[in-house]
């Protein structure tokens, strides 16, 4: 839980103040899912996924997830030291997406939401 909250608070000041060269990557995605399984099981989902398929570790991820009437924003950052590529990080996101809003469809009732994503190299 402490990481969770020291990653949240690194985050928001790498979004308020930040550094002068900042990457980041944006896209827009649409999804039919409920709320609550999404904010639920998706940072559990993208964090998993990220350490699994990269060389970063869990606390080098700052994550948050925002939103609510029919929108929302997941920002993920990581090191501009690594050496991966910020539409990787993308893709995983949007694949950790799919993958609750698909295992979510079968069992809860839906709606439509429209997701940001925003990827940042720190």
């Amino acid at each position: 839980m402490k990481k969770t909250i020291i990653s949240g608070i690194v985050f928001c000041s790498i979004l308020l103040g930040g550094c002068n060269k900042v990457e980041v990557l944006e896209s827009e995605h649409e999804v039919a899912v409920s709320h609550k399984a999404l904010f639920a099981e998706l940072q559990t989902e993208i964090i998993g996924s990220i350490t699994k398929l990269t060389e970063l570790e869990s606390d080098a991820l700052a994550i948050m997830l925002d939103g609510g009437a029919g929108e929302s924003t997941v920002a993920v950052g990581f090191p501009k030291k690594s050496n991966i590529e910020a539409t990787l990080i993308q893709q995983i996101v949007e694949d950790s997406i799919k993958n609750i809003s698909e295992s979510e469809t079968e069992t809860t009732s839906e709606e439509k939401l429209k997701i940001t994503i925003k990827i940042e190299k720190y």
